[in-house]
């Protein structure tokens, strides 16, 4: 249980928090958002004493945190940054065991860590645990930053942002897991974004921040159906319709950043594009630009070889829809087909974008509201 009482923090004359008190319940998952400056992260780093209040009381598991030492405070609560931190002269096991060898766990406690934690998010111990941080993708070095957080069973786990530099189709899979870990090993976690359909995707409860005080405090269903006042209506960038529910198609919420490959590249090709742009999957075209299949790391590692062709090794399962596809018809496909995300054409077998179950979320709220005007 986390519990602020009237706490409040100023940097010379601006008050960042004020008379900030609320609480978030054991194994609960809350979101703190808001616009920038509205101190969402001044926040977050109170809870391990990263910041200290000016006034009032931080209590973590029924302790004053100001009467708790430091160091003892933060190797029992998890923390995860955007910029993840791996230690690039340690290897994964290595760097998930960081606080774990700190509190003397034993070489065989460590060992089972690291064992249980990778195959929790489908990394193989014998394939991942020896690698280097330079050897990952960057969503994999976000999972073995999450792992690391998670890797001494802390109660409670701070994230700053974790996906934010990650390209959509890699957020969308870590927010799909995290969620899972969550669930699973019953943890309380706190999550600072600045992106509302992640906040929607991911939260129990979500905290919305304004000019250091909270504006409301609700369940992603009753934020979106009661937004509070007008500020948390424009962050959303929706509004409530007041017409006939709109007939939403896969165009009108599938994503469109996503990256391909050509049918004619090799396997390095791939890898290539693939580690730059910290992906772990690539949509695979054909000369004309159609849509072929899907080339991914697991792909390349199993069947693929150094100056092969991805002709033979690409997949050519994954869900497809149409850009004029009913979006109920592509929702059923995504949840029935466990992919995922569904590749989304146009109607010469181009590539349009793709659905993640993030962006259903966003396409079910788009049923209730419509977009601010400028």
């Amino acid at each position: 249980m986390i519990r602020f009482e009237h706490v409040k923090k100023t940097y010379g004359k601006t008050t960042v928090l004020n008379d900030l008190s609320f609480e978030i319940p054991e194994g609960e998952f809350t979101v703190l958002i808001g616009p920038s400056g509205c101190g969402k992260t001044t926040t977050l780093k109170m809870i391990n004493r990263l910041i200290q209040p000016d006034e009032g009381r931080i209590i973590v598991n029924g302790k004053d945190t100001a009467t708790v030492n430091r160091v003892e405070l933060r190797r029992s609560i998890g923390y995860v940054i955007q910029q993840i931190g791996l230690f690039p002269n340690m290897t994964v096991a290595q760097n998930i065991c960081v606080v774990p060898k700190l509190l003397k766990y034993k070489k065989e406690d460590c060992d089972k860590i690291v064992h249980d934690l990778l195959e929790m998010v489908n990394l193989p111990y014998d394939q991942y645990a020896h690698k280097y941080p330079s050897e990952l993708s960057g969503g994999q070095q976000q999972r073995i930053g999450v792992l690391r957080a998670l890797a001494a069973s802390p109660p409670i786990v701070l994230m700053d942002e974790p996906f934010g530099a990650l390209d959509p189709m890699t957020r969308s899979v870590l927010q799909e897991e995290v969620r899972k870990l969550q669930k699973k090993l019953g943890k309380t976690i706190v999550f600072v974004t600045h992106d509302m359909d992640e906040a929607l995707n991911l939260a129990d409860r979500i905290i919305f921040m304004e000019q250091g005080h909270i504006a409301q405090m609700a369940s992603p269903e009753e934020m979106l159906e009661n937004p509070a006042d007008d500020l948390i209506r424009s962050f959303m960038g929706k509004r409530i319709q007041d017409s006939e529910p709109i007939e939403l198609t896969a165009a009108d919420f599938m994503r469109t950043s996503v990256y391909s490959v050509p049918l004619s590249k090799g396997v390095r090709a791939c890898t290539e594009r693939m580690a730059r742009h910290h992906v772990d999957s690539l949509l695979v075209v054909r000369a004309d630009d159609t849509y072929a299949g899907t080339i991914s790391v697991a792909d390349i590692k199993k069947y693929g070889k150094p100056g092969g062709s991805i002709d033979d090794i690409m997949s050519t399962t994954n869900t497809v829809s149409y850009v004029d596809e009913d979006a109920r018809e592509c929702f059923d496909k995504l949840v029935s087909s466990g992919d995922s995300y569904v590749v989304v054409l146009n109607k010469d077998d181009t590539v349009a974008g793709i659905v993640t179950k993030t962006s259903m979320a966003k396409a079910m709220a788009d049923a209730l509201w419509g977009e601010t005007s400028a």
